[in-house]
């Protein structure tokens, strides 16, 4: 793509993460926030099929997880993007999934849409970590 599509392009998705005001900041002074938002927007700017999300938000302030949980969200309901993400955020996990998959050691002992997952696991793992986080 040309510069001044490439240009373009890198506007939106700092607006789509809501920093369009910091395009021309220097990473250094970007706080840990918002610069998880910036590596959001460059792996969108790649235009994925599929997004893959490891502990998004685990290196972040408590008070910094909802804005860029948020951004997870608007990007999960405005675009086609399938979002895999690997969290401990069990309240962005049922909002915003079709399926969960609850991890032991390693495997997969339990998998289900959210509803079932959340409202009536079927192992007693996923209820005593459910009931250790809710």
């Amino acid at each position: 793509m040309s510069k001044d599509e490439a240009d373009a392009r890198g506007r939106e998705l700092l607006e789509l993460v809501g920093l369009a005001d910091k395009c021309d900041e220097r990473p250094s002074r970007l706080s840990g926030g918002q610069q998880q938002r910036v590596a959001i927007a460059r792996a969108l700017a790649m235009r994925p099929r599929v997004l893959l999300l490891d502990e998004v938000t685990s290196a972040l302030d408590p008070e910094l997880v909802a804005g860029v949980l948020d951004v997870l969200r608007d990007i999960a309901r405005s675009t086609d993007i399938t979002m895999l993400c690997v969290t401990h955020e069990m309240g962005f996990a049922r909002d915003i999934s079709d399926q969960v998959l609850m991890f032991d050691s390693g495997h997969v002992i339990e998998s289900g849409p959210p509803e079932q997952i959340f409202g009536d696991p079927e192992q007693d793992r996923t209820r005593e970590f459910l009931s250790a986080v809710l």
